[in-house]
């Protein structure tokens, strides 16, 4: 096992799963994931959260090797989802003078997920624990991206144990600490991970960035992804766009069409974008990309614009689903477009409209729908939506 220390005594302990194809059962993760635990060595010995279940037996034994055999006085636990909770019933077995470190909603949920009613210690906003040379300082940043979230600040090597906070789709591949991995590999998995998993929260983020922002942060800790030590600002400052929904220049434009109809609508409007000076452009089929990559690139270009065939005179179901999370992660500040086509009833353009009504964003100009295939009138109208919509984006 190789050792890697963040500082003296305080230890990483992760393990790479390249095995799941679906985090949460819901967001694809082609280049893995890490679960990351930590470990601090002193008078006190406390780990900090856990990792997936499916692990349990290596985790427990580099534990042991760290600790010398030293029985294991606190488990933190920054965050109470499963990828870092799995490992607590098998901790407290092993451990069975253990004290369990939560906040007032930590507790509930150990009880309801795993049966698990041991020595607990309730903290708080600054409430400090003696480990020996070291000591940690704990602050709750409810909702990011769960009730019970907090974090854990070692006041002696300053690191700030974040739980889920500035954490990243990707396995650690050799490299544990920002300065050892090339960052461009992990500029996607990042913003996919703020944007599928914390999106939905970014005013919980700003809160919780307003309450780091007090404390002298030498290193970053989360329970997915790099460790930052070097380039803090790499990820804050990221997080910080992310959360005030602040957008590049660009569109994206996704479309579910059977016949290719509503598919030609979008390339005409994309390519009028493109001659009106826009460069970022994304044109994505909602029957083909997952949403994960769509909501990614949302967060990230100002314009959207969706167009959607008639399918049993509702949206067609790709671009349904899309719409819907869309709304359920209640993304602010952008111009919005609609297209789409019908063979003999309305229904896609229809239902696009309650979406257009529910988000809230401004309407750049009026739905584009067609009957049919794609005939002139129709065409200059989307050449109309991309030339408003450009407009706007171009100020």
């Amino acid at each position: 096992m190789h050792q890697v220390n963040l500082a003296e005594d305080i230890y990483y302990l992760g393990f790479n799963d390249r095995r799941t194809h679906l985090f949460e059962n819901l967001w694809p993760i082609p280049n893995g994931v890490s679960y990351n635990s930590y470990l601090i060595v002193d008078e006190k010995i406390a780990l900090i959260d856990t990792v997936e279940h499916s692990f349990v037996e290596d985790y427990l034994e580099q534990i042991e090797v760290l600790t010398d055999g030293r029985p294991v006085d606190y488990l933190v636990i920054n965050h109470m989802e499963p990828d870092h909770s799995g490992a607590l019933k098998a901790v407290v077995a092993k451990y069975p003078n253990i004290t369990l470190v939560g906040n007032k909603k930590t507790f509930d949920m150990v009880a309801n997920y795993y049966m698990v009613t041991v020595n607990t210690l309730e903290v708080y906003d600054d409430s400090e624990l003696p480990l020996g040379k070291h000591q940690l300082r704990f602050a709750t940043i409810p909702m990011v991206h769960w009730p019970e979230t907090m974090v854990s600040y070692e006041m002696t090597s300053k690191i700030l144990f974040t739980g889920d906070a500035f954490g990243s789709f990707g396995t650690l591949d050799g490299g544990i600490f920002d300065d050892e991995l090339n960052l461009l590999m992990y500029e996607e998995e990042l913003m996919r991970y703020y944007t599928n998993i914390v999106g939905k929260y970014c005013p919980h983020t700003q809160r919780a960035l307003k309450k780091i922002e007090s404390i002298d942060v030498k290193m970053l800790a989360a329970t997915h992804g790099p460790v930052w030590r070097s380039n803090l600002s790499y990820i804050l400052d990221r997080y910080q766009q992310w959360s005030t929904y602040t957008t590049e220049t660009g569109a994206v434009i996704v479309y579910g069409s059977m016949y290719g109809n509503t598919a030609k609508m979008a390339d005409v409007i994309a390519r009028q974008l493109a001659v009106r000076g826009i460069k970022n452009i994304r044109v994505y089929d909602a029957s083909k990309t997952h949403p994960s990559y769509i909501i990614s690139d949302i967060f990230k270009y100002k314009a959207f614009i969706i167009g959607s065939a008639a399918y049993n005179n509702e949206l067609f179901p790709s671009v349904e689903s899309l719409v819907t999370k869309i709304e359920h992660m209640g993304i602010k500040n952008h111009l919005l477009g609609i297209f789409g086509s019908f063979g003999w009833n309305g229904g896609g353009v229809k239902n696009l409209q309650k979406f257009a009504e529910n988000i809230k964003w401004e309407l750049v100009y009026q739905p584009v729908e067609e009957k049919g295939a794609l005939k002139q009138e129709k065409f200059a109208q989307c050449i109309e939506l991309a030339n408003a919509m450009a407009d706007k984006l171009l100020g």
